[in-house]
């Protein structure tokens, strides 16, 4: 049939041939009415968008909670080698401010502008319906990437985002404040504000992807990898066009982890303690130069102690989680070492502008006084179990145990400053170490910037330095002013005058204002350690202090009792400011009524397989609520089962699960170390229904509960519960249905194993 119809196709073309040839030329239309030939057509010169010639490729290094006196450049005690070969070449900055924590100071670093003014006062987890703190980045603010996007440059970011609230953090969207609709082509990273370095939550581009599987992950190595393969790929498809990387690691966000060869390297180092460290640190520093020699040392807050009064235990614990930080910060740095080498090699390290933030904030002390192998149990009033901590001590660092150091140790690594992340009002939250290189511009190799500078300064620099300029309008948008200035003046005159006179800062009603070498501060009175903490008195009594910063580097000397009409100015100052900036209200507390969340409104939810990445506290209200969980489900003879449904992960959770025999499980983790589990009669190879009674004793108390398993509605053993999480397990893991994503909530099952029967539905029913 196909044959004849091919003939049939043929004879039709030849005829018309034959009869066109037969024809007069009067009757033969060579070119159809209306018609258009190429030849009478302009071609069209396509070009892509070309950057301005020799714009430098740009990567951008910042660094999760380090101090100003941890790394070896700025003569703390861990030795960062990759930050030392950049100073050599470049310029270190000892002068350069951050917000006192994470989203807001990504968000002015990005946008150059003040964080507040672009709807990012408060980190993603804690917005306020408030236009400053509700976590919207405006179109109006575009990234820093998209304006290099739109004038020829590749743009990728690689590690921790924590610019997407999460309730727009799920695999359903809207995809706005993600990467890739805030001028990045590339991301490959983590949402949420941290992540286990073992069992990552990954997303690439818009996509909810399993961790590889290999032996001996680590997070930041396979960052460090993605970022050097990316670079090679757009320098071998594209040679002339410049790249722009963003790279930013979970490190040294808790939890602590890092492979144990790194620990080792620093066994016994910190055995002296905080107190020591710190002196020996402000000595160093002097020594380097890196702070002025009449610069005083601050005292140790009250609220911590000495290291000589802690216990033999204690100092023990808190030897082990330092050395852990300790190898955790060396080997970021040695990732950053294998991104130089890659440039080098690539031959472009020389026209490349290299600006590394060693740290988004402070040093955090939300590890407590007592440090921990489970952090955010300590963020929400449980106090560590030194029994367990000694037991699992050689496990800290793994991934087994999701641990934070001392706030002692974060007082020690912010030398010479007072207090530390959150803590707004004082150097030691907002002080970061910095060093800039770019090898073709920067002549003055080696050396030393004191300008006061801030992290919207990033943004405007990068472009002047790639010769663009700060457009009017950015798709359609007419953009909001800039708050930073460049800081390009400052790469050829040590003593060119500081890019900008003012800047406020606030963190949880911690404030400050700078102004032209004076800083007014007020500091709330809640300790980093004491998030749980009611703050007492109101706001407006807050008691202010005054610096001048230019004769005490340290923020040491409080001259407000000498200087009232200058407090004054900069206390009327500070209201001007936050006024323009979107800072008021002032609050110093998350404040949710009205926000969105995904499971608002409903008693009852549905989940189908495949429903997974959905942020823990976005999912379901299981936590503070008695309910009912139904999970209908089909094994073939031949099928194992696997996770049904999980929330949480590594540090604590719940997960219902069918083991490799067949049989139902639910597992309650309240810790580490503190494992509650039920389990059912075996399954057939037929329909089956499987249900999990939770029951609190008293709601939102954290008290005891009980968890009776069914199956085909056939009671098992009812599972007893001490004690539950008072609020929440995590705030980095999710909530899955057909997998656990992220880390495993036990080791019973792989970590991203997906269920491998027939999972119909999952149904919660909140009781």
């Amino acid at each position: 049939m196909r044959f004849c119809w091919l003939i049939t196709l043929a004879l039709g073309i030849f005829s018309v041939c034959v009869q066109a040839q037969t024809l007069p030329d009067s009757k033969v239309s060579r070119t159809p009415p209306g018609a258009v030939l190429a030849s009478d057509t302009p071609k069209l010169k396509m070009s892509l968008t070309q950057a301005p010639a020799g714009a430098p490729h740009i990567v951008v290094v910042l660094l999760d909670d380090v101090g100003f006196a941890a790394a070896s450049t700025f003569g703390g005690p861990i030795p960062t080698p990759a930050l030392d070969r950049l100073a050599a070449a470049g310029l270190r900055y000892n002068r350069f401010h951050t917000t006192a924590i994470c989203s807001p100071t990504r968000a002015a670093l990005l946008t150059g502008r003040n964080p507040h003014a672009v709807g990012v006062g408060a980190v993603l987890n804690t917005p306020s319906p408030y236009p400053g703190y509700q976590g919207l980045m405006p179109r109006s603010a575009a990234t820093v990437a998209e304006i290099l996007r739109q004038n020829g440059y590749a743009t990728a970011a690689f590690g921790k985002w924590h610019l997407a609230p999460e309730w727009e953090s799920s695999p359903a969207g809207p995809f706005d404040r993600w990467p890739l609709r805030q001028g990045f082509d590339h991301f490959y990273g983590f949402l949420p504000a941290e992540t286990d370095q073992y069992a990552p939550t990954l997303v690439q581009d818009a996509t909810l992807i399993p961790a590889p599987a290999r032996p001996a992950y680590h997070l930041t190595e396979d960052l460090a990898e993605r970022a050097i393969g990316w670079m090679q790929q757009q320098r071998s498809i594209a040679p002339a066009r410049p790249f722009f990387v963003y790279f930013a690691p979970g490190a040294t966000h808790a939890p602590l982890q890092v492979p144990r060869s790194w620990i080792e390297r620093f066994r016994g180092q910190f055995d002296q303690g905080w107190d020591r460290l710190r002196e020996a640190s402000f000595a160093r520093q002097q020594e380097l130069g890196v702070i002025p020699p009449n610069t005083i040392l601050t005292p140790r807050p009250t609220d911590l102690p000495a290291w000589d009064s802690l216990s033999l235990e204690q100092r023990r614990v808190a030897s082990r989680l330092m050395e852990t930080y300790a190898g955790f910060l060396a080997h970021t740095d040695a990732q950053i070492a294998r991104m130089l080498d890659a440039l080098q090699a690539m031959q472009i390290l020389e026209n490349t502008l290299f600006v590394y933030i060693v740290g988004d904030n402070g040093g955090s002390g939300e590890g407590a006084v007592d440090g921990s192998i489970n952090y955010m149990a300590n963020l929400q009033g449980i106090p560590p179990d030194f029994r367990q901590t000694i037991k699992h001590l050689e496990k800290i660092g793994g991934p087994e145990v999701h641990a934070a150091y001392n706030a002692g140790w974060a007082w020690a690594l912010n030398t010479p400053f007072q207090w530390m992340k959150q803590i707004a009002s004082h150097l030691g939250g907002t002080r970061n170490a910095m060093v800039v290189s770019w090898p073709k511009r920067i002549t003055t190799a080696g050396g030393l910037r004191s300008q006061f500078a801030f992290v919207s300064d990033i943004a405007p620099t990068l472009l002047d330095a790639a010769g663009i300029a700060a457009p009017a309008t950015v798709n359609g948008v007419t953009q909001q002013p800039i708050d930073g200035a460049s800081l390009m003046p400052t790469f050829d005159d040590p003593r060119a005058p500081s890019p900008r006179r003012t800047q406020y800062f606030n963190v949880y009603g911690n404030r400050a204002i700078y102004h032209d070498g004076w800083m007014a501060s007020a500091f709330r009175g809640r300790a980093p350690w004491n998030v749980r903490t009611p703050i007492s008195g109101s706001i407006l009594e807050d008691r202010w202090e005054l610096y001048h910063l230019d004769q005490d580097f340290s923020q040491a000397r409080d001259v407000a009792q000498d200087n009232p009409q200058k407090l004054a100015e900069l206390q009327a100052l500070f209201w001007h400011e936050a006024g323009r900036n979107q800072v008021l209200p002032l609050i110093d507390n998350a404040q949710t009524d009205g926000l969105p969340h995904l499971s608002s409104g409903r008693r009852q939810y549905v989940y189908y397989a495949g429903s997974r990445g959905i942020p823990e506290m976005q999912g379901p209200p299981v936590m503070f609520h008695s309910h009912t969980l139904t999970a209908r489900v089909r094994l073939a003879a031949s099928q194992r089962g696997g996770v049904i449904a999980a929330y949480g992960g590594v540090a604590g959770g719940w997960a219902l699960f069918i083991d490799q025999r067949r049989q139902p499980v639910y597992v309650y983790k309240y810790s580490e170390t503190e494992v509650y589990r039920v389990v059912g009669r075996r399954l057939s190879a037929r329909d089956s229904v499987i249900q999990v009674e939770f029951d609190y004793g008293k709601p939102m108390t954290g008290g005891p509960a009980t968890a009776k398993l069914l199956v085909d509605d056939r009671n098992s053993t009812t599972l007893k519960i001490p004690r539950t999480m008072p609020f929440l397990f995590s705030i980095h893991e999710n909530f899955d249905v057909g997998t656990d994503t992220g880390g495993a909530v036990v080791a019973d099952y792989a970590k991203n194993s997906v269920f491998d029967g027939d999972l119909q539905s999952v149904t919660i029913d909140i009781r």
